[in-house]
């Protein structure tokens, strides 16, 4: 892998470090999904985001061949811009079983003891680094080509007893690419920069079909960007006086967000899936599962109750299935219990933020249990609305708010319903379930304790009463 001269510094690395963990996450999103089989039909398809071609594949197919990352900088002015492109280069497998004569023939399935080994692309992560001074963005800026060997290699496959049954071959095609990174100052008042990032696959690679097209392409593409002295500014969300700056730059095929560690705005990674500003893994993941399609806990279950069968085949796939699978086994319950959900901030949409919660003193007690609150009561405690005072038994008419996320409820609006129950939640909001007019369903609801949920503001007490 070529590079700029300059190297990384561990200070620079380090400033990585937490774009990193989200930067991983997008280079092995969808990497292997759910059942982690290659003869899944989910798997047959791979290699969606960030998917760089060669330009021939490009004007045949109209995939990209291009990414460009186009954003605001404030540097200061002996501040220093290090580029890190990132992405996967297909690496093609196959498998071969050793026969009698000493040969080899290829196979789509070598049975082993523990997997089953099939021909398979795999991820090979590469990097390519740059850095520049902000006297060499700004004066044309600078060019880094960078050129992938084709390479092979073989691996020799045990059986029982060490006994060789065959080999497995990995071929990786020849890939070429560049990086353009330059700068421009913008006129103003302030001293702002507009840096502009391309990175293209420039291979001269042919080909009639996708599959063949991906070894040649740079795979799950993104860029991460760092200064030593200065900050980035947010596209996502800029300061006023930064807007009509922020609009006129052009990202295509990628998108960046302020990234640096503990909310600094210092690192900034272009991704090609959309993110917010400064994205964190979640702590309670317990490990790379490759699939944000599906839920952490559901995933876990699910892989864990695989058949026997089903997991040997999903080892033979890939190392990293063969870890997920690991991972869904021996996943200790208290772990796994995390995986469950959990909180992470949660305020009341029309008012003010709420009063907190008390805190809680006995760590082996729930931190709130409604059972054991003698303050809160949903059958008899009651809220006023328009100057009616609203309780279990009374009714209303429905006025779903526009900031209802379920498109379903804006078909109720001015239906009326029977308050069931008024209910608290623990940041001080009011949520009122209800039961519709008319509903067949309104029994089995309450027995199963099943309602609608709506906020005071969203009901009218209806004129009865």
């Amino acid at each position: 892998m070529e590079t700029a001269e300059k190297p990384e510094t561990v200070e620079t690395a380090e400033r990585f470090d937490t774009a990193r963990k989200v930067a991983d996450a997008v280079l092995f999103e969808g990497y292997v999904l759910y059942p982690y089989r290659a003869s899944s039909a989910k798997n047959r398809m791979r290699w969606q985001f960030g998917v760089l071609v060669p330009p021939a594949w490009a004007a045949a197919s109209g995939e990209p061949a291009v990414q460009r990352t186009q954003l605001l900088m404030e540097p200061r002015a002996d501040a220093v811009l290090h580029a890190e492109v990132r992405f996967l280069h297909a690496q093609r497998r196959t498998v071969r079983r050793l026969l009698p004569d000493g040969s080899y023939e290829p196979v789509e399935e070598l049975e082993l003891p523990d997997r089953v080994l099939v021909p398979w692309d795999e991820g090979i992560e590469e990097r390519v680094e740059l850095t520049a001074s902000l006297a060499e963005l700004t004066s044309g800026g600078l060019t880094l080509p960078f050129t992938l060997p084709a390479a092979e290699n073989t691996e020799p496959v045990k059986g029982e007893g060490g006994a060789h049954k065959g080999e497995i071959v990995r071929r990786r095609e020849a890939l070429e690419g560049v990086l353009r990174i330059a700068a421009e100052e913008l006129p103003g008042p302030y001293r702002v920069l507009r840096l502009t990032a391309v990175v293209e696959n420039t291979g001269a690679g042919t080909a009639t079909r996708r599959e063949d097209a991906l070894p040649h392409s740079l795979v799950s593409a993104h860029l991460m960007l760092g200064l030593t002295a200065g900050s980035f500014v947010s596209m996502t969300d800029p300061p006023q006086w930064a807007r009509e700056a922020v609009a006129e730059c052009r990202n295509e095929h990628t998108w960046p967000v302020l990234a640096g560690d503990d909310g600094a705005a210092d690192v900034v990674l272009s991704s090609p899936i959309i993110l917010e500003d400064h994205p964190r893994i979640a702590p309670e993941s317990a490990g790379a599962m490759y699939d944000a399609t599906e839920i952490d806990e559901i995933l876990a279950l699910r892989t864990a109750a695989l058949t026997d069968e089903e997991k040997r085949h999903a080892r033979g796939t890939d190392d990293r299935a063969a870890a997920v699978i690991d991972l869904a086994e021996t996943m200790p319950p208290e772990v796994m219990e995390r995986l469950h959900g959990a909180v992470r901030a949660l305020r009341e949409v029309t008012g003010p933020d709420p009063v907190p919660a008390p805190a809680v003193t006995a760590p082996d007690t729930p931190w709130w249990d409604p059972g054991a609150d003698a303050s809160v009561d949903p059958g008899r405690d009651r809220v006023v609305i328009e100057g009616t005072s609203v309780g279990a038994g009374s009714r209303v008419v429905l006025r779903p708010g526009k900031r209802r996320t379920d498109a379903q409820d804006l078909f109720l609006h001015g239906r009326g319903a029977l308050v069931e129950a008024v209910l608290h939640d623990v940041d001080g909001g009011v949520h009122l379930a209800v039961t519709v007019d008319g509903d067949p369903g309104a029994e089995i609801r309450r027995e199963q304790g099943r309602f609608l949920y709506f906020q005071p503001d969203e009901l009218a007490p209806a004129e009865d009463s």
